[in-house]
């Protein structure tokens, strides 16, 4: 391991942060563990120096990457160093990648350095610079005019995104534009994206993404392709994964993106750099990583922790999924000070390939029946760093009896953000808890506040350690750790009873989520096709 063991950083400051442990906690019963707990969540809190660990030192962790595998061995360790018995599952094997240095460049017609990187799995340039032109994708109305354009991209940085015209928020454009002006600027913009929308369509797809759009331009020579992925945020752009293996795919920035897009269009020829260095490690194996606490009366009942360890890596995964991914080691290091002898056994599942579709989790659901009939609760998290208020029954019926008497039990001053939704409707495939839900197993999600998670830090470079809010995280251990001792403990077991007549949020008919097999091997996803 080279990732230093955490250690407590800034107690004195942090305990500013969170009420005392003295302070009365508002309980509707005078419970020792729900007052240890809320005492070893506050006064002894982890969450900070495990957090930066896990994002500062190792990093992003794209499935298949070496930082993958280095930060489940780090949370491995970890979790040994707290008496919880853990392991790494292998489940499958995927596409192994390597981040080098990367680097983009505007070298004419004048010198800036961009704001931009290649994306996961685009092959670099052995780590020599590569100057080509850029070919912007033009107005196309017919195939023909396509064929066209194909015979002009030789040797050229091909440039398929919609090219914004302000990378300005709409608040901003709401809040200070003359009479009439946000309105023009917004019907020009719609208008521009009509048109860059039939021309991708004109190409045979309708996605810049589209595999097979990107192996027509390698067959024509083009050096490679070009994306931006605006999420309306200042300074951010969505990163996924190249679609063309032969070829590079790098990113730039809204801003950067568009100045290349103006030089080219008006005829100023920019030539833009790339440096970079990548490597593609073939098949490797892929793990997920479990925990466990052996439960002393119903062993072989489970209380189940989940949060999706992988991360796309062109930031550090902070809110998507580091944040969830801590929240729920540190809710194990809590339970083994404040609850170390459940009656039920306590799991953690920190998932990999959750952004390949929920793969590491699936196979977990196929490969432990066992722990899917014995389910009594899992808990998941997953969508940013803020304190979590929403709770939904999925569906169960008899589970809502379960989570409303858990949560009258949970300290108030916690268990006043939380709104709950009694019986619910079940989530669909947004995050690992659908690997359980679609078996009709009690997973939850434990809904959070925003922080700007999806205009800002989710899927973007921007998704870095300083966005984590420490006092929601503090809140949240909390809160997670109160329920699963609450369900470790409940004589009863969950009531598994499904709603028979559900509707969606437009009040149509739906059905319960059926669920889906887990992608093991790269080869067979149809994310990764090469």
């Amino acid at each position: 391991m080279n990732c230093k063991k955490p250690v407590l950083l800034a107690a004195a400051v942090m305990a500013t942060l969170v009420p005392a442990p003295g302070h009365a906690q508002d309980l509707a019963t005078d419970d020792p563990v729900l007052r240890r707990i809320w005492e070893e969540a506050t006064a002894r809190s982890q969450v900070e120096p495990l957090a930066q660990t896990l994002l500062d030192a190792v990093g992003p962790r794209l499935t298949g990457s070496p930082q993958s595998e280095q930060a489940q061995a780090w949370a491995v360790e970890t979790l040994k160093g707290w008496g919880v018995d853990a392991r790494l599952e292998q489940y499958g094997t995927w596409e192994g990648w390597d981040r080098g240095v990367s680097h983009v460049d505007l070298v004419s017609p004048r010198v800036r350095s961009l704001e931009g990187r290649i994306l996961a799995w685009s092959p670099g340039t052995g780590g020599r610079p590569v100057d080509a032109g850029v070919a912007p994708l033009p107005t196309i109305d017919t195939p023909a005019d396509w064929q066209r354009f194909l015979g002009t991209v030789a040797g050229k940085w091909v440039m398929l995104s919609f090219p914004e015209p302000s990378c300005r928020t709409d608040e901003q454009w709401a809040e200070f534009a003359m009479d009439g002006s946000a309105e023009r600027w917004a019907a020009d913009r719609e208008a521009a994206q009509i048109r860059w929308s039939r021309s991708l369509r004109m190409t045979g797809s309708a996605d810049a993404r589209n595999r097979d759009l990107h192996t027509q331009l390698e067959q024509a020579g083009a050096a490679g392709v070009v994306t931006s992925q605006w999420p309306g945020s200042y300074g951010t752009t969505r990163v996924f994964n190249a679609y063309n293996r032969a070829t590079p795919t790098f990113e730039l920035s809204c801003e950067d993106y568009g100045l290349v897009y103006r030089l080219a269009v008006n005829g100023q020829e920019p030539t833009v750099r790339l440096t970079a260095e990548a490597e593609n490690r073939g098949e490797v194996p892929v793990f997920n990583v479990i925990g466990e606490i052996r439960g002393s009366e119903w062993p072989d009942q489970y209380v189940m922790l989940s949060a999706h360890f992988d991360s796309w890596e062109a930031g550090s995964g902070a809110t998507d999924n580091g944040s969830g991914s801590v929240l729920m080691m540190e809710t194990m290091r809590i339970l083994r000070a404040a609850y170390p002898n459940p009656k039920r056994t306590i799991l953690i599942g920190l998932w990999n390939g959750e952004e390949q579709g929920l793969n590491g989790s699936r196979a977990f659901t196929e490969d432990h029946p066992e722990v899917v009939d014995g389910l009594q609760a899992l808990w998941n998290q997953d969508n940013g760093t803020g304190r979590i208020v929403r709770l939904s029954a999925q569906g169960l019926v008899g589970a809502a009896s379960s989570l409303a008497g858990w949560m009258a039990r949970v300290p108030a001053e916690v268990a006043q953000h939380v709104e709950m939704e009694l019986p619910g409707t079940p989530g669909g495939g947004g995050s690992d808890y659908a690997s359980f839900v679609c078996h009709g197993a009690p997973g939850f999600s434990l809904g959070a506040l925003s922080w700007d998670y999806s205009s800002h830090t989710w899927h973007t470079h921007r998704d870095t350690f300083d966005k984590l809010v420490w006092d929601d995280l503090r809140n949240n251990a909390v809160l997670t750790a109160s329920l699963v001792y609450l369900a470790a403990e409940d004589p009863h077991f969950v009531d598994r009873t499904r709603r028979s007549v559900m509707t969606d949020r437009r009040g149509e008919p739906m059905e319960w989520p059926a669920c889906q097999p887990a992608v093991r091997s790269s080869k067979d996803s149809p994310r990764m096709e090469q």
